[in-house]
């Protein structure tokens, strides 16, 4: 899969090939033109734009608040794009650098880098920082997934 970052990313369908231009904010879930697949759902967000696309977004967004310098940081990116690619049309990874987004690193009181956190309906539902193997951040992801549709269930959202 490929993603360029900005307003619009182009993904290619893992199912078919066929390039798909995905948009960094928009309602629903990004599927395949061509054979109608979800696609990963992978941008980058800052401070000007990270309400529209992270706290806005209609499913739920993982969220990696990340700095070039970070060992780490380099470590755990394909991971949680592994992640991204094997939830397609369940979650959206938006990363963050925390360097060009000195807003959001203050308000979420970022400590520590990498800082992973899953938003729904742009509430927090589960943070964890530092970096981890692909079987431990799906656990967490899963569980976090979980809860959040729990929670989303019991306060009367439409599924």
């Amino acid at each position: 899969m490929s993603t360029d970052t900005g307003t619009a990313g182009t993904v290619v369908c893992e199912h078919c090939g066929h390039k798909n231009r995905v948009p960094a904010a928009a309602a629903g879930k990004p599927t395949c033109g061509h054979c109608h697949e979800p696609l990963p759902w992978i941008v980058d967000a800052g401070d000007p734009d990270f309400a529209e696309v992270a706290e806005r977004a209609t499913m739920p967004v993982l969220v990696d608040l990340w700095a070039t310098w970070c060992g780490p940081c380099r470590q755990v990116s394909p991971a949680l794009a592994q992640l991204a690619r094997e939830r397609a049309g369940k979650v959206k990874l938006v990363k963050v650098d925390v360097d060009k987004a000195p807003g959001l690193s203050q308000r979420f009181d970022v400590k520590a880098v990498p800082t992973l956190m899953v938003l729904r309906g742009g509430e927090v539902v589960a943070r964890q920082a530092g970096a981890a193997p692909v079987p431990v951040l799906r656990e967490w992801l899963d569980q976090a997934l979980a809860r959040s549709a729990n929670t989303s269930t019991k306060e009367g959202d439409v599924r």
